[in-house]
């Protein structure tokens, strides 16, 4: 019995993967989710974190930064705004960018615009995250 499927995740700017695995896991706005062949078949809204990729005895870990899921039977496509590889992450800019967040939600005025001002700072917390895994 067939294990793998297909696994596309797609930016606006590029294919950023296309390959197969034997599970994938990454985030949903309902919470983490774990897929393997044969799936119920599911559209969801993908939250910003990391994706696991999973074939055979080897992973691959990315970020993707929100999105669409779509789950069939024998392939998942994640649809990302943005999607990035532990490589291409500038980690002195990630560490820039998350005491930016912290210090503009921590002295916050009435022009601060507070959902923008936490995604920034979730934003920078994924790719910190995500550069422990070079």
């Amino acid at each position: 019995m067939e294990k793998t499927f297909d696994v596309e995740i797609i930016t606006p700017d590029r294919v950023f993967y296309k390959g197969t695995a034997d599970l994938l896991e990454f985030n949903t706005e309902s919470g983490e989710i774990g897929v393997y062949r044969d799936h119920i078949p599911l559209t969801t809204v993908l939250e910003p974190g990391l994706v696991t990729i999973h074939h055979g005895d080897e992973e691959q870990v990315a970020a993707v930064h929100a999105g669409f899921a779509e789950i069939l039977g024998d392939k998942v496509t994640l649809l990302a705004e943005l999607a990035e590889w532990p490589d291409e992450i500038d980690l002195e800019r990630a560490e820039a960018a998350r005491e930016r967040a912290e210090e503009r939600i921590h002295n916050r005025n009435d022009n601060l615009d507070l959902k923008r001002a936490e995604f920034a700072l979730h934003k920078a917390l994924i790719r910190i995250n995500l550069a422990e895994y070079r």
